[in-house]
């Protein structure tokens, strides 16, 4: 490939947001809600924001492997749809429609096991009786939280990235309103605190795939894909054994990225609810930042499948980097934001006195965090559009098992630095991973080069 020049990465800087823009709105959306919920129940007490950050920690530990199994149905429409092979991106919906639900039956049965398993995490009492109910609401949200995925995912991998958007602004707007109402007791209601915003988030995830099925119904297009009419044609058993080949091992790697964060979620609970909750209001913004990276690594999936599918190897090197180049920015951009704000970002969660000072100091870890998960992230984007996921899921239990939790339990408990070497963990074990993510990329595509010119 030629020396970079902008002139040459300008037009795919502009393809690469248009597509990654949709998805950040969507993706901050969600982060938004996530934002309202630890500052409205913040608020109300210490406790039950330590709760909501307890019973996330437990519950996207689970749903971030189904989230992330789902991610592999845009790369197998992406591919297919720019081939123009109608037939074969039917059959993606309606077999990943079953992949679909099979995940949510597991998901569901998992996180409901550990419903009488939390009085025994080690965290305390008054936490526990606050994160019960709220945690409960969580799960019974997880069929169509998990449709509403399968539908984003299938939209994206036709390059369409503005219908879930639209959806989550309404929904998460839904959702905020339902948390003033719900957790503060307004409108004639009982203040409910974190049990509020339980119930506040399974309502909008319930109506998110219903508005989503009511779009696909009136594009004749879209329509076409989603029909039952047929539904024997498309049934296949290969299909949905492809989907399972690529979905589980992205979901893995999500599994194990989040098991690494969950497990110090727990750590840190050991110390006392105000780590917590200085832990969570440090998790929060960082997780708020890591929204236009995942924004990024989506558009990037959704490229590199395009251009690979047209075997364009080119493009899609120009596509995958320029991505790069994007994510880079936003993540320095957001680490000076992060350090520069630190003293000011406490003040909106909580006025703890001993919460405020602890989460100043995990700020400037947290911001320092973002360029190693924006590059980890789009990295595995960028394999995840070649259809290349099995070796991630090793590079990911090396850096998130063998690297983040040793390194941060060691920091924090041996060498007694607190709560901060939770974040010492998070920075080494994410980079590793940035690193190998990378590296692989290059790897893979120099052997399609090689490939090519020996046609």
């Amino acid at each position: 490939m030629k020396k970079y020049s902008f002139s040459t990465y300008l037009p795919f800087y502009r393809r690469n947001l248009a597509i990654a823009l949709p998805v950040v709105l969507t993706q901050l959306g969600g982060a938004l809600v996530g934002l309202f919920d630890m500052i409205m129940v913040g608020h109300y007490s210490t406790a039950d924001m330590a709760a909501v950050s307890f019973s996330n920690a437990l519950f996207f530990t689970v749903m971030t492997f189904g989230m992330g199994a789902l991610m592999g149905i845009t790369p197998l429409v992406g591919y297919v749809y720019v081939r123009g092979e109608t037939d074969n991106v039917r059959s993606y919906w309606t077999n990943g429609l079953v992949f679909c639900l099979i995940i949510a039956a597991v998901c569901s049965i998992l996180l409901f096991i550990c419903i009488p398993l939390l009085p025994y995490m080690g965290q305390e009492q008054v936490v526990i009786e606050k994160a019960l109910p709220y945690f409960v609401c969580c799960v019974l949200s997880i069929f169509p939280f998990m449709l509403f995925c399968l539908q984003k995912q299938f939209l994206e991998g036709l390059g369409n990235t503005i219908v879930a958007t639209v959806i989550a602004v309404i929904m998460n707007g839904l959702n905020i309103f339902l948390n003033y109402i719900l957790i503060f007791g307004k409108l004639g209601f009982s203040p409910m605190g974190a049990t509020g915003a339980g119930i506040a988030s399974l309502i909008s995830r319930c109506l998110m795939p219903l508005c989503f099925m009511v779009v696909m119904y009136r594009s004749k297009q879209w329509r076409f894909y989603i029909q039952f009419s047929r539904l024997k044609e498309v049934l296949s058993a290969i299909k949905l054994k492809e989907i399972t080949k690529i979905g589980m091992p992205i979901g893995g790697q999500t599994l194990l990225e989040t098991v690494g964060f969950t497990a110090t979620f727990v750590m840190v609970g050991w110390i006392n609810k105000e780590a917590i909750a200085a832990h969570q209001i440090a998790n929060q913004m960082a997780d708020l930042t890591f929204m236009i990276s995942l924004g990024i690594g989506a558009a990037t999936t959704i490229r590199v499948s395009h251009q690979y599918g047209l075997g364009d190897i080119q493009s899609l090197k120009r596509a995958a980097y320029a991505s790069v180049h994007l994510g880079l920015f936003m993540s320095f951009l957001g680490m000076i934001l992060m350090i520069g704000l630190r003293k000011f970002i406490p003040l909106m969660f909580t006025t703890d006195e001993a919460v405020i000072p602890l989460a100043s100091k995990l700020l400037v870890y947290a911001g320092i965090f973002q360029l190693s998960d924006g590059l980890q992230c789009i990295g595995a984007s960028m394999l995840r559009g070649l259809k290349d996921v099995r070796m991630p899921v090793i590079f990911a239990a090396i850096a998130y098992l063998g690297i983040s939790l040793p390194t941060g339990y060691l920091c924090t408990f041996t060498l007694n630095i607190g709560v901060e070497g939770m974040w010492i963990g998070f920075i080494l074990g994410l980079s590793t991973a940035a690193v190998l993510f990378h590296w692989r990329f290059h790897l893979l595509v120099r052997r399609l080069e090689k490939r090519q010119l020996a046609v």
